[in-house]
């Protein structure tokens, strides 16, 4: 954008392969490699799956297909877009970009830890003793260290500064053309690997065979609000990432036809991680329920107890650093319009004061692990609250408080004050929208209803 900030002024994405590109970037991140694996675990593997497949086709592409609508009829960020409808819903947009916010506050952080280990496996393929550490000794010491992450957190938001610095739409394309087939080719790797191993079949099964344990463990509604929850944020649904992308999205794209292939990309994504995930931890015997540590303890075990162990965990690790790498470039670039549209900044300026508002707020998140170890910020909201660190403090505010209900009020405005024929003009600007009583039933009703159920589920409601 630069100094071609305003609306109808910047460059868009090259054509409809660079916008696919870009959000699928966008939506491929922890949430597919970390969130997927460990929520399918907690919900018991096969009814998990049914459940997000029902609810990416009857919430998320109806969703998706709104904001995209929504997106590139105004060509700005997500404040201005509701704004240019009506200012009184302005505050909408200021949801998202406070999710953005507080997300970047600790996602940068964890994809700092990634590429930690995408280092360190990196040298013990040539000798050295990390593959001897146990997992989870090694992920304490290193997460209390009051500097040592804090570094690969300014590496990561670095390399976000200077790929998006000059030309958001030209510099995350030219990146995503790099991060997803590197992605997709490593986590095939693994896939294979994890997939073939001795004992493997077991969890195979545990994610394909039909399995009514969970519903009974944890209630139909359990399994429910997980998957629905893990459809919601892996296709970034709520954050504005998806209004913002979609204003670089070219006139010639198919709004539906992206709207559709994102999310089943993503969803790909998503079970290949679980195949490479998933068979390698029963095949070692461990907890498919252990969550985040999944990913950095339970993991790190399985590679350094498995046959040429360090060259599939580096690869593993470089296919998690391209997932977080993405996803921390289109968050930082939905931030990016406050200085370039409100603030009177350039590309450039808003760009680099988004990545230092991101450090700013991981230091705390950090020293959660060390020195402010005994800080509970959210402690006097409850005994609910009283163990939340620093981490789960800022992420329960971005995804539980702001995320669901700036998704709900989103969903709401789009169906029902902007209203759905506008949304419909747009769309069609690429043919017939030949099943749009569906989408409008769904996007009207079922939507609103599912992220209300969703918004209440993160707040400890329902």
């Amino acid at each position: 954008m630069g100094s071609n900030a305003k609306a109808g002024k910047r460059s868009n994405f090259s054509g409809t392969l660079g916008f696919f590109l870009a959000n699928v970037a966008g939506a491929v991140g922890l949430g597919n490699l970390w969130g997927f694996p460990f929520k399918m675990g907690r919900g018991g593997g096969f009814p998990f799956i049914v459940i997000y497949l029902i609810a990416v086709f009857a919430i998320g592409i109806p969703i998706v297909i709104a904001e995209y609508g929504f997106g590139r009829k105004f060509r700005v960020g997500p404040v201005r877009a509701y704004q240019a409808v009506d200012k009184r819903w302005g505050f909408i947009g200021w949801f998202h970009e406070i999710t953005c916010i507080l997300v970047m506050g600790f996602y940068a952080l964890i994809v700092g830890y990634l590429m930690k280990y995408m280092c360190m496996y990196f040298i013990s393929i040539f000798g050295g003793d990390f593959t001897a550490i146990d997992g989870a000794t090694y992920f304490s010491t290193m997460i209390a260290s009051p500097v040592e992450p804090l570094i690969w957190t300014a590496i990561v938001l670095g390399l976000t500064y200077i790929i998006i610095r000059k030309d958001f739409a030209a510099g995350y394309e030219k990146a995503c053309k790099v991060l997803l087939p590197v992605l997709f080719a490593m986590l095939i790797v693994v896939a294979v690997r994890s997939c073939t191993l001795p004992g493997a079949a077991e969890g195979l099964r545990y994610m394909f065979e039909p399995n009514m344990a969970a519903f009974r463990e944890i209630g139909f509604f359990g399994v429910f609000s997980l998957a629905v929850v893990q459809m919601w944020f892996s296709i970034n649904v709520g954050f504005g990432t998806n209004i913002f992308l979609s204003s670089y999205m070219p006139d010639e794209t198919s709004i539906v036809r992206q709207a559709v292939a994102i999310p089943i990309a993503d969803m790909v994504v998503a079970m290949l991680a679980g195949l490479a995930i998933m068979p390698a931890v029963f095949a070692y015997g461990l907890d498919p329920t252990s969550g985040p540590g999944l990913l950095f303890i339970t993991l790190k075990n399985v590679f350094d107890n498995m046959p040429g162990g360090a060259i599939f965990g580096f690869i593993f690790f470089v296919s998690a650093f391209a997932a977080g790498l993405s996803t921390s470039i289109g968050i930082t670039g939905a931030l990016v319009p406050i200085g370039t549209e409100h603030l009177g900044w350039d590309q450039n300026q808003s760009t680099a004061v988004s990545c230092i508002l991101s450090f700013v707020l991981s230091v705390p998140v950090s020293l959660g692990y060390g020195v402010l170890s005994g800080v509970h910020p959210l402690a006097w909201l409850g005994e609910r609250f009283s163990g939340y660190d620093m981490l789960d403090s800022v992420d329960f505010l971005g995804e539980n408080v702001f995320l669901s209900f700036g998704a709900l009020f989103m969903v709401l405005f789009i169906g029902w004050v902007w209203k759905p024929d506008a949304v419909l003009a747009e769309v069609e600007k690429n043919g017939a929208f030949s099943w749009k009583r569906l989408w409008l039933f769904l996007l009207r009703y079922i939507a609103p209803l599912a992220t209300f159920f969703v918004a209440l589920t993160s707040l400890g409601i329902l």
